[in-house]
């Protein structure tokens, strides 16, 4: 399948894929990066990604966002961003929308939770869940386990935030990530495609400015409180000034997206910047590089650690989030001891991956059945194992 896009020399060229791990003839009509991303969109764990948290759990309001929009608005980003730095739209795209597929219901306190149950069998990382759902706990295919994505988006999965191994202080790999490793090689030592830090960096602006404007709908905070964080600050000020008599919904929508476009816009200019000074000629230049191609500058790198500090203190840390975030662990805990405990309480699909009571397997299985729950799953589950009064 040939592409009509000219793509810059340091992109991803889907003509020249490292394939897949299990060979299939090319699509007639979609690039491999395509039909990556039509693969993530058609999975069950991008379904479920509907009623799964990103801070608010789906019964607090149909407003909010979810994992399942988040993902979206990481992709329009993506996109964006990928079409004025001439890198490959589908690839990105592929990846904003994968990113997220491993996590637990409830968000982080989900994640927690399953990481301090699973700890004596290998722990729990999200980032590994994605690659072991979209390698291993999809089964849509009857020739191989998983989608059988490309290289290069596994890789962009894996190594979205830089490279995993071969520097001081690298941490001992996930057992989802190293498991794979000894099957094919993702070159963890080095950083990802450009396209894999465009995504990782529309992540952080889609969920820094929409978590912004969910804190301030649920009143967790309010604009005066944003008054002292840079560029944040700012902006609600200067749209207050043109504009004295807004509204305070249209208000926060404007101030958002400006928001959203200095962002953007400051990433393309310092990648713009680095790719001048670094000239990569390739995607592999790109990757051995030893620093990250795609970044933002040093003032909006300051910028964001800013606003990251105010959302820990003032929205992930606020109380009505702990005492909800405290609720989800229970639960995910009540859930994990019981199931490993009595495993012949699971679906007989996934009885069948248990290798008996309290064993290793039996605690990955039940690991990946409550990682894979949306919230309204697990809410169910629960209930339907510990209320005496609801049918099983």
């Amino acid at each position: 399948m040939t592409t009509s896009r000219i793509l810059a020399p340091y992109a991803c060229d889907p003509e020249n894929s490292r394939g897949r791990r299990y060979a299939e003839p090319a699509s007639e009509t979609r690039s491999p990066f395509q039909r990556d991303r039509d693969r993530i969109i058609h999975c069950e764990a991008f379904r479920r990604l509907k009623y799964k948290t990103q801070v608010f759990v789906y019964h607090e309001g149909d407003n909010y966002r979810t994992r399942l929009t988040h993902s979206l608005e990481v992709s329009q980003i993506a996109r964006s961003i990928c079409r004025v730095l001439g890198l490959d739209e589908d690839l990105a795209e592929a990846l904003a929308l994968a990113h997220d597929l491993g996590h637990t219901p409830f968000g982080h306190a989900g994640e927690e939770a399953l990481q301090e149950m699973t700890a004596a069998v290998g722990g729990f990382d999200h980032n590994a869940q994605s690659l072991r759902i979209v390698t291993k706990l999809e089964r849509r295919y009857y020739e191989f386990e998983g989608l059988n994505l490309t290289w290069e988006t596994l890789e962009g999965l894996v190594k979205h935030n830089g490279p995993l191994t071969g520097f001081p202080g690298a941490r001992p790999l996930p057992l989802a990530i190293a498991s794979y490793a000894e099957k094919e090689d993702l070159e963890l030592d080095s950083f990802a495609s450009a396209e894999a830090q465009v995504a990782s960096l529309s992540d952080d602006i889609a969920y820094n400015n929409h978590d912004i404007d969910d804190g301030l709908r649920a009143g967790l905070f309010a604009m005066r409180d944003l008054a002292e964080v840079p560029l944040v600050g700012p902006v609600f000020a200067q749209v207050k000034a043109e504009h004295p008599d807004i509204d305070e919904s249209l208000h926060i929508h404007e101030a958002v997206r400006r928001l959203i476009g200095l962002m953007v816009c400051d990433l393309i200019d310092e990648t713009k910047r680095r790719i001048a000074l670094y000239a990569p000629q390739s995607v592999d230049q790109v990757r051995r590089l030893g620093r990250p191609l795609v970044a933002f500058s040093d003032e909006m790198r300051a910028n964001d650690a800013a606003l990251k500090a105010f959302l820990f203190a003032n929205m992930y840390r606020h109380y009505n989030v702990n005492r909800m975030t405290s609720k989800a662990r229970r639960v995910v805990k009540d859930l994990f001891r019981l199931l490993t405990e009595e495993p012949e309480c699971l679906p007989p699909e996934w009885q069948r991956c248990c290798d008996g009571k309290g064993r290793a397997g039996t605690a990955r299985a039940v690991a990946d059945y409550i990682a894979g729950m949306t919230d309204r799953n697990a809410l169910d589950e629960h209930r339907r194992l510990f209320d005496m009064q609801e049918s099983p």
